[in-house]
């Protein structure tokens, strides 16, 4: 990737005029704004939003289950643990690495979550740090190997896939399948616990202060620097559109189970995630090592501690997933982490909207494309038609967003061009 594809002068004008543009004319400006970036060829979530759109249209038409209250809560819950290990995705495709072994090490904690619980007598928490620090440690190897001696993290960690895939088989013994305590809180956690309606409609309206004192904080340090701020009727009209669609969202779920627990804490740690990346120095240098490393390195940034540590964070989601896997499903057994699990979390992160060629993307791209996979597993399902189709329809929108990350890329380099 060039700097051309990160931040030329050309796009750097183009943020300055649509910020002009939305302070002198407000919506209107907003309007032309996004307007100008889309011809440009910045996307943004535009395409994975309607693509996601036409899905539930054409499964709504042929099975109107589809979208009923109990299959949207079932959707929800499918997604979270395999959302949550994209996150992790997300982050290391951010610095234009890569990640094989998301799928050995999930299954890795799962099998430490049921040995600890069955087999070891370890209360849950002691079972839950205890594989959380394995994927911490994981991820550091991983960035040490990468940092001090050069080896391409493709092979790193494919060996960590087969490693860790033994591990697992160690750990789980010659049964090779633990079942996991009913009773235990975090198997009640990821399958019957869900917010009562209230206290989903207050976190709701929280949500929406939240962004709003964000959004207002962040213009009070525009305005000291002596930069220009975005439109107050802009940011009321964000804030009240979002707060629509909670209510809304919280309402609908809850004419049948309502919002569960586990996908909560899905979408809570997207939310901070993309905090994160998008309002602290550390995220800025994420994008600054993934756009040019070498341009990050000669502007101070310590570009090793920011691939260790998203090396570390992808190796923590994808073992935070793996529990969640375990608890949903209550077993943990050879299969946990396998088949598909790599594979579906990859192509959420890349059908999100995060490049594969580093430096574009964020936290919400591991939401909207776990969603996306997710209902057309769950429409397919609704229809009675297996894997083979799934697997066929999900390569076909993995390839079609690379085709317009490619696209898109190329529009904007000859747009900074120009």
């Amino acid at each position: 990737m060039t700097t051309t594809d990160k931040q030329s002068p050309a796009s750097v004008a183009a943020d300055l005029q649509d910020e002009r543009l939305i302070q002198r004319e407000g919506i209107r400006g907003a309007v032309r704004g996004f307007a100008t970036r889309v011809r440009s060829g910045d996307l943004g979530s535009l395409p994975v939003v309607v693509g996601l759109a036409i899905i539930w249209i054409i499964f709504q038409a042929l099975n109107d289950n589809f979208l009923s209250p109990n299959n949207l809560v079932n959707l929800a819950l499918q997604s979270a643990a395999t959302g949550t290990i994209a996150i992790g995705v997300v982050l290391v495709l951010l610095v234009a690495q890569i990640d094989l072994s998301i799928g050995s090490i999930s299954g890795l904690a799962a099998a430490i979550l049921g040995v600890g619980l069955t087999q070891m007598n370890w209360p849950v928490w002691l079972a839950i740090v205890v594989a959380l620090a394995v994927g911490a440690v994981i991820g550091l190897v991983y960035g040490l190997l990468f940092t001090r001696f050069g080896v391409p993290t493709f092979v790193i960690t494919l060996a960590g896939l087969l490693a860790f895939l033994g591990l697992q088989l160690w750990v789980l013994g010659p049964n090779g399948s633990i079942n996991l305590p009913y009773d235990s809180w975090i198997v009640q956690f990821a399958t019957s616990m869900f917010l009562p309606p209230w206290l989903a409609y207050t976190l709701s309206g929280l949500a929406v202060l939240g962004l709003l004192g964000s959004d207002w904080m962040r213009d009070r340090r525009r305005s000291r620097a002596g930069l220009s701020t975005g439109s107050k009727s802009i940011m009321l009209i964000k804030a009240g559109l979002l707060l629509v669609v909670l209510v809304v969202t919280v309402w609908y779920l809850a004419l049948d189970r309502g919002v569960g627990l586990m996908f909560l804490l899905f979408l809570v740690l997207v939310v901070v995630m993309n905090f994160f990346l998008v309002r602290t120095q550390w995220g800025r240098s994420v994008y600054a090592v993934g756009g040019n490393v070498e341009a990050a390195r000669r502007a101070g940034i310590r570009v090793n501690r920011i691939y260790i540590s998203v090396l570390m964070l992808g190796t923590l989601f994808a073992t935070l997933g793996g529990l969640l896997a375990s608890a949903r499903l209550t077993s943990a057994s050879l299969s946990s982490g396998g088949g598909d699990v790599n594979l579906l979390a990859i192509a959420s992160a890349v059908i999100g909207g995060t490049s594969l060629f580093g430096g574009r993307g964020g936290a919400y791209s591991a939401l909207l494309g776990i969603m996306v996979i997710q209902s057309i597993s769950n429409g397919l399902t609704l229809l009675n038609l297996g894997s083979p189709v799934r697997y066929m329809i999900t390569g076909a929108v993995l390839l079609l967003a690379v085709i317009i990350d490619s696209l898109s890329r190329r529009s904007r380099a000859s747009h900074g061009q120009a």
